[in-house]
């Protein structure tokens, strides 16, 4: 993890939780709880709220597929995190490997060129029921979300973390206690790019929409969007040597993460309405 704050500035009900689960599972809550559980007011809910019916609510989709498509997101954005991850829990939804039925290999292909903002061709799609789409396109606004920050945060798997991780937020539906969660606002925008923060509104709309940032942030947002799994140590130090603060790194960097998957999200359904 590149933010100590991720680490370890947590709330007290948050670092009572992850002790207590780790006691009980025998290892350490893995990074992307270690994010989810930080400044939850700021990310977590309205993010949750986008996952939990996208991933295990009703769906054209299996689990097991929708898993399958958050894997090829991972693929795209060259995240071993959450390939990883993605690979165990398609065969933990499954129940053993899965073989993709046409239908859903012409929606992979369409939502990993929506992840590249390649130019995208709907063709293939013309057999799949508009709602299905929809929620393939769902599938991939989160983890082109989530993607970025594994990469950019430099999240790792630990030994032991696979197994129980996976079965953990399988059993619980992408789901967090309630306790564990903030107020803040409902909508994923509003909560990224509209409330108080360490950082102004303006800063971190700016870097959701990757242009008229402020030095030093120019280069980092630019990697974080177009190209996160090079973003570095010396990326992440440089900023903190420039002055910025690591909540003013985190912001930024969500506030990055949020916009770039946004526009591929809005390209992806005005490809459908074309």
């Amino acid at each position: 993890m590149r933010l100590s704050v991720l680490d370890t500035g947590h709330r007290r009900r948050a670092r009572l939780f992850m002790t207590v689960t780790g006691k009980l599972s025998g290892v350490t809550s893995p990074d992307i709880v270690k994010l989810l559980l930080y400044r939850p007011g700021f990310l977590t809910r309205p993010l949750l709220d986008l996952t939990a019916p996208a991933m295990r609510g009703e769906s054209y989709w299996t689990a097991a597929e929708r898993e399958y498509l958050a894997l090829s997101t991972a693929k795209v954005h060259e995240c071993p995190f959450c390939a990883v991850t993605h690979a165990e829990l398609v065969r933990v939804a499954g129940g053993g490997d899965l073989d993709p039925r046409p239908e859903l290999l012409a929606a992979q292909r369409f939502v990993e060129d929506v992840s590249r903002d390649a130019d995208l061709d709907t063709a293939p799609l013309r057999d799949l029921p508009a709602h299905a789409v929809a929620q393939a396109l769902d599938v991939n606004l989160v983890w082109n979300i989530v993607n970025r920050l594994a990469n950019a945060f430099g999240f790792e798997l630990l030994d032991g973390q696979l197994k129980t991780g996976t079965r953990a937020l399988h059993r619980a539906g992408y789901r967090f206690p309630g306790f564990l969660l903030a107020d803040g606002p409902d909508d994923l925008r509003a909560s990224v790019f509209d409330q108080p923060a360490h950082t102004s509104p303006d800063l971190r709309r700016a870097a959701g929409a990757g242009e008229g940032l402020p030095s030093p942030w120019g280069g980092y947002v630019a990697l974080v969007r177009e190209a996160s799994h090079r973003v570095s140590d010396d990326d992440v130090r440089a900023l903190l040597a420039a002055g910025c603060g690591e909540d003013e790194v985190f912001e930024v960097t969500v506030a990055a993460a949020v916009g770039a998957a946004l526009r591929s999200f809005d390209a992806g359904h005005a490809a459908l309405r074309a």
